[in-house]
């Protein structure tokens, strides 16, 4: 049960892949991850405009609800660009589907004889349809449909938008482990439980510091996987994304294979386990064997020269408790526990006001009682124009014609002047950039509101990290005494005791305090000859 990748050739070496460095824009045959919304991504490898493909005269097209994507309008562009959505032509991908349908209401009414001659010209016309590659490709009219974003791939991206096959480990929990396990450029990591791949990818680009070539040593990761058809998925994956020779890929069940790789040691420092029970492949991650330390035939996966950081991936409490038994009773110490909630916060300003109401996300009451003391006293106002507006309508049917003309052109003459009054101390809308009254753009204007998520969308989930420290033997001693010599040394500092510091202590305070009388007879004796070589000069 051990299926290990083949080793990468010279040529799978110099493809980088798009994970690592994507380039400043798009190619053909590269992963690239398409931005519906916020929370909704797609991943797509872009296909070169060839002729038809699958009825559509674009070429390979991405069909989603913001309207139709050739592959040839996502070619060349720089990552992060904005891609308008096109009119497609289906051609004849629609009569082709219709033909499928009406064939498969037949089926069930003929005989096996008409139903073999209608798939032979039902496997003619698809092939007229999707291999007709000598066509040439329409050229794409732009839509007004919407549009949508392309993003270079990440290990972030990729692990919002990649194929579920288990549950993955999301960004904020990778980024933590990948600290705490001290995963960096040049280091080698073993993962186990490789699932969908997210922490695999992410762990690539943490230990990534070049391509290996023959004999040279580079970070890698040695990931294992127990599922058969996950492993031939996740290999696949690999190869796509030009990740198979910084990623060893083996199928093997790790309680029972352990973590060697065709009998050698990777010399991993970084252990990340993400297994149902990692307490029974804890004894395979041991210096020595832990049945028995004299066993000099028995290999460990771990870097001899390195202390060795673990993590392990576990939902519940109860495994977390097996595993740290475990770890105690194999060496392994400073075992911690953590868990991450990840929560997201809204922030936004909060606009009130009666005079917004046409704004969006504006809450529409009052601001305070003179606004709303103002809306009332409008509202009574138009209330009493509109009464006495009927009353005089009901006294100009009474009265004359031309009387009653003259009145209401003067009433319409006055009710203009009116509204040209209120409309000059009208406040600025929505569309302008600052209002009269306070001169404070309007992004500016209202209360800042932070609003947390009413649920954390996450799983729970506690991460136990340990160390295993390297040993020091006998030969490392001598090798240490031999790179740094002591010589001249007569004393250890920290194993002198109370009275021999005493005793040193007084020793040179004794040493200080004959140097302090030598040096004062001594400035005596200058005093001395400088008196007597100025006596004879000196006037009685």
């Amino acid at each position: 049960m051990d299926d290990t990748m083949a080793p990468a050739t010279c040529s799978q070496a110099l493809k980088i892949s798009p994970f690592l460095e994507p380039g400043k824009a798009t190619k053909v045959g590269s992963l690239a991850i398409l931005q519906l919304s916020r929370d909704n991504l797609q991943p797509v490898y872009l296909q070169a405009p060839a002729g038809k493909h699958d009825g559509y005269a674009e070429g390979a097209v991405v069909n989603t609800r913001y309207g139709s994507f050739p592959h040839s309008t996502m070619i060349g562009v720089p990552w992060g660009s904005q891609i308008r959505a096109s009119k497609v032509d289906t051609g004849s991908r629609g009569r082709n589907n219709k033909r499928k349908r009406n064939k498969s209401d037949d089926d069930r009414n003929e005989g096996s004889a008409t139903v073999t001659e209608e798939k032979t010209e039902q496997e003619s016309t698809t092939a007229e349809v999707n291999d007709d590659s000598s066509a040439a490709t329409k050229k794409v009219v732009a839509d007004v449909s919407g549009f949508i974003h392309i993003l270079p791939p990440t290990p972030e991206v990729w692990t919002s938008s990649l194929p579920h096959r288990t549950q993955v480990v999301y960004t904020p929990d990778y980024s933590y482990v990948l600290h705490r396990i001290r995963a960096r450029p040049g280091s080698v990591l073993i993962e186990a439980g490789a699932g969908s791949g997210s922490f695999t990818h992410a762990s690539v680009r943490a230990v990534y510091n070049g391509y290996p070539t023959e004999g040279e040593r580079k970070g890698k990761v040695y990931s294992f996987e127990f599922h058969e058809q996950r492993f031939h998925k996740m290999n696949k994956e690999l190869k796509e994304h030009n990740l198979d020779s910084l990623v060893h890929l083996t199928h093997r069940d790790v309680y029972n294979g352990g973590f060697l790789i065709n009998g050698k040691s990777p010399e991993a420092e970084a252990i990340f386990l993400d297994l149902p029970a990692p307490w029974e492949a804890l004894h395979h991650l041991s210096r020595r064997n832990p049945k028995n330390p004299e066993d000099k035939d028995w290999v460990s996966p771990l870097n001899p020269k390195k202390s060795a950081h673990i993590c392990t991936f576990s939902p519940c409490i109860e495994q977390v408790t097996k595993t740290v038994s475990a770890m105690r009773r194999l060496g392994w110490v400073d075992i911690d526990m953590v868990e991450i909630a990840n929560r997201k916060y809204h922030t936004s300003r909060e606009r009130v006001g009666l005079n917004l109401s046409m704004d969006r996300g504006v809450n529409n009451s009052a601001r305070d009682v003179d606004e709303a003391l103002s809306r009332l006293t409008d509202i009574e106002t138009r209330f009493r124009e509109h009464a006495a507006k009927s009353k005089e309508s009901d006294d100009e049917m009474d009265g004359d014609e031309d009387d009653g003309l003259i009145k209401r052109c003067e009433k319409k003459e006055q009710k203009g002047r009116k509204k040209k009054v209120k409309t000059d101390h009208k406040p600025a809308s929505a569309g302008s950039v600052e209002t009269p009254a306070s001169g404070v753009p309007l992004w500016m204007e209202g209360r800042l509101i932070t609003r947390g998520e009413p649920e954390i969308k996450t799983h729970t989930s506690y991460l136990v990290f340990a160390t295993l420290p390297r040993e020091w033997t006998d030969e490392d001693e001598a090798t240490a005494a031999a790179r740094h010599p002591v010589t001249g040394e007569q004393k250890v500092i920290g194993v002198v005791d109370k009275a021999a510091r005493k005793q040193e202590r007084r020793e040179q305070l004794q040493k200080a305090t004959g140097n302090r009388k030598a040096r004062r007879m001594e400035r005596a004796a200058e005093l001395a000859v400088t008196a007597e070589e100025g006596a004879p000069g000196v006037v009685p």
